[in-house]
Formats: structure tokens, sequence, C-alpha cells
């Protein structure tokens, strides 16, 4: 996971301020956000703010593309459907994506977010990003 558009995402300053990891063993990329007070939306529950959970499974997402190939800059959301299934609570939030399909211009991603069991998704997001391919070295 040595891809500087992955440093520039993670560097991006509300990126930054969440605090989000990524960590990859093999070909399986995860996201953490470690939980924070300032991820907290209703303090009375305490349950997570749903902007903080779909905005990290953009991120995830997005770094999941960059993570499976080589692109010339950071992908842009076209649309993107964030589902929300049960409040986050005050713990730390995983996610995973996984690209569907990835065009020359248009890849299709879809991710989910959970706390405890990944068969329990707090949220989930599906997505269709632009992207710019690199381009090849016909040299190698």
């Amino acid at each position: 996971m040595s891809n500087a558009l992955i440093e520039t995402l993670l560097a991006a300053p509300y990126v930054a301020r969440f605090g989000v990891r990524l960590e990859q063993k093999g070909d399986e990329l995860t996201g953490i956000l470690p939980y924070s007070e300032i991820l907290v939306g209703n303090p009375l529950i305490p349950a997570l703010h749903g902007g903080a959970i779909g905005a990290f499974l953009e991120i995830v997402a997005s770094a999941s593309l960059l993570a499976g190939q080589s692109l010339e800059r950071l992908p842009r959301p076209i649309d993107v459907a964030i589902d929300y299934l049960r409040p986050g609570r005050a713990a730390d939030v995983y996610a995973r994506a996984i690209v569907n399909r990835s065009g020359r211009r248009v890849a299709n991603v879809r991710a989910e977010a959970w706390q405890g069991r990944s068969g329990a998704p707090v949220a989930t997001l599906h997505g269709h990003f632009l992207i710019t391919p690199g381009r090849t070295d016909p040299a190698g």
C-alpha cells in the first residue's frame, strides 16, 4: 500500500481530523475510524453522526480504488447512496469496499461499515466514482 495518492487522501484535513487508518492484509484493505467524541451526533444515546460514517465509507471506497489499480488522480464521487442500517455506537468503526466494476472512466464500488461483527453492518455505500487510470508504460 505504498501509493502516494492514498497518502494524499489520508492527509486531507477532514480525513486527518477523523483519524482514519487503513490496514492491508493480502488483497484486503480495511478502514478503521477510531471512536472520538467529535464524531458523536446524538450525545444522549451516544450515537455517531451519520455524516461521519458516510464520509468514512466514501474514504474507504476511494482508498480501495487507489489500492487496486494505478490512477493518475484521486477518484471523484459521481453519486453515492448510503443506507444507514443501525445506529453507530460509541466505538471504533471498520469498513471494507469491493470494486464491482472499473471501466475507463467510471468505477462502481460497494462498501460496508460495522462495529463488532462484520455480519451486522451499521451502514452500506453504493457509489460511482470518476477515475483517471494511469498510463501504461510500454517499456514496462
